[in-house]
């Protein structure tokens, strides 16, 4: 694993980000931010509180629009994208894991994988064997009928990766996904990203606090005051 300014780039890269720079009134979020991440590429993503890491992965996932500069997902630019264009690129394109889980908490475990897949129209004979595939990948095929209130933190979690992979995204951002676990759990948790992404050949932002977590990622962005250190 390496520490790096993001300057490196890559052939048909999944993400590049070109001088983007964001500000929320007087305050300077990202200064001149610019990288380029390969398929199936591991990248992780840490920096102080405050360093503009959960702004840049908004922007990245389409939810912020940054002041100036570019961002190419999969080669489409999110910058001049409508509101419906960025929706159907989050649902086709780019998952997030979150810290929270953020399962739909009347769904069971089987149904909260399968609802992105019925929101981009999937048939069911498809989205049955999608389910299944990836129950049987986080082993909690045993546990598909729980519904989240029922399952533990680090269960919860593995169907969000389950969830994530789902529609097969080229992009996967990772917020913190280990923050809410404890040690076994949020280590299985980063053994199943790393092993599921290589397999599905998903690029990974892996945003955290946490160095030991970055052992899955070939290298390593800090942002420091908004920018690339």
């Amino acid at each position: 694993m390496r520490v790096d300014n993001g300057l490196s780039f890559a052939m048909n890269p999944v993400i590049r980000c070109s001088h983007l720079c964001k500000s929320y009134g007087a305050r300077q979020v990202l200064t001149d931010v610019s990288f380029e991440i390969a398929v199936a590429e591991r990248v992780g993503l840490m920096g102080p509180s405050g360093s503009g890491k959960s702004t840049l992965l908004n922007c990245l996932g389409g939810i912020d629009r940054p002041d100036s500069g570019e961002v190419f997902i999969a080669g489409e630019g999110l910058t001049a994208m409508s509101e419906r264009d960025l929706a159907r690129m989050r649902r086709e394109t780019v998952s997030t894991v979150f810290q929270f889980f953020h399962l739909l908490p009347t769904l069971s475990a089987a149904e909260n994988i399968e609802f992105p897949l019925q929101l981009l129209g999937i048939s069911a004979a498809e989205r049955t064997q999608r389910v299944d595939e990836l129950l049987q990948e986080v082993n909690l095929n045993h546990r598909r009928d729980a519904l989240p209130d029922q399952l533990s933190g680090g269960e919860m979690q593995r169907i969000a990766i389950a969830r994530a992979l789902a529609p097969r995204p080229k992009l996967i951002l990772a917020d913190e996904p280990t923050g809410n676990l404890d040690t076994a759990s949020g280590d299985a948790v980063l053994q199943l990203l790393d092993r599921l992404t290589e397999r599905y050949r998903s690029a990974l932002v892996l945003v955290t606090h946490s160095q030991e977590a970055t052992r899955i990622c070939s290298r390593v962005l800090r942002l420091r005051d908004g920018a690339l250190a």
